[in-house]
């Protein structure tokens, strides 16, 4: 289970980065005051534009950034004050996370095991595994600089759940992929769900979250606009589809400004 409580986040900016944002203002509010439940045995979107707050809720939750306010806990376990066992206990995929090209899938694979504190029996079936789900058995022994974008977007998922963490956090699951390996991607964390784990899943695709996700919260501008199953949100904005519903959303709050 993740529980968000009045999540906030605030960056300092620079003077180019004010500039670039055309503001007088040192600071940006990139979450304000964000609260959200998700629980076990079901798949939560993350939903909103490209800067909206997704990723920086994302990576505050798996303990990457720290809240300027407000509190997360993950199973129980405070983002700060126990990001070590929190660390145990997630996945966490990002398209920040870079392989070292002249490594192998194996041997990035037992990298990371060990990383997890895995034993090598540990590692070795989890590797089996997720190499025959994913196709990378084949290629297993070759360098990742000579992979298909493909094959090492399908390690990187691996890698990340090596450890069979309780929660999976994708940010942006098939953002890129091509049509059957993000038809894979989908099928697997529909298995993750089944198992009872957490699945959290950031996306700007409605049509992705519409087909996997049993509930989910809306980010506009940093604030939640939305939040339940997709059938309470459809109703909520009287629309028919949850992108509709979503431009309903977007038209009303798209030109607030937070902070």
């Amino acid at each position: 289970m993740i529980e968000v409580s009045n999540f906030t986040k605030v960056y300092d900016l620079s003077r180019k980065q004010m500039n670039e944002l055309k503001t007088r203002s040192k600071k940006k509010i990139a979450v304000d005051r964000v609260s959200l439940v998700a629980n076990d045995g079901e798949i939560f979107g993350l939903l909103g534009p490209n800067g909206a707050g997704k990723t920086t809720t994302l990576r505050t939750i798996a303990t990457l950034l720290k809240p300027t306010e407000g509190k997360i806990t993950v199973n129980g376990f405070d983002v700060v004050a126990d990001a070590a066992k929190v660390r145990g206990t997630i996945g966490f995929l990002t398209n920040d996370l870079k392989l070292e090209k002249h490594f192998t899938p194996t041997y990035t694979m037992g990298f990371f095991g060990r990383l997890h504190g895995m034993t090598p029996e540990a590692i070795e079936g989890r590797m089996s595994y997720l190499f025959t789900y994913f196709g990378i058995t084949p290629f297993k022994d070759q360098k990742i600089s000579e992979l298909s974008t493909g094959m090492t977007q399908k390690l990187s998922i691996a890698v990340s759940l090596i450890h069979d963490p309780q929660v999976v956090i994708f940010d942006e699951p098939t953002n890129g992929l091509d049509i059957i390996t993000a038809k894979a991607v989908t099928e697997y964390l529909k298995q993750l769900k089944d198992q009872g784990k957490l699945v959290v899943v950031s996306t700007h695709i409605m049509e992705v979250a519409e087909r996997l996700c049993d509930r989910i919260a809306i980010i506009i501008n940093g604030q939640k606009v939305a939040f339940g199953t997709i059938e309470d949100i459809l109703s909520q904005e009287g629309e028919a589809n949850l992108e509709d519903a979503f431009f309903s959303l977007y038209s009303k709050y798209s030109q607030e400004v937070v902070g």
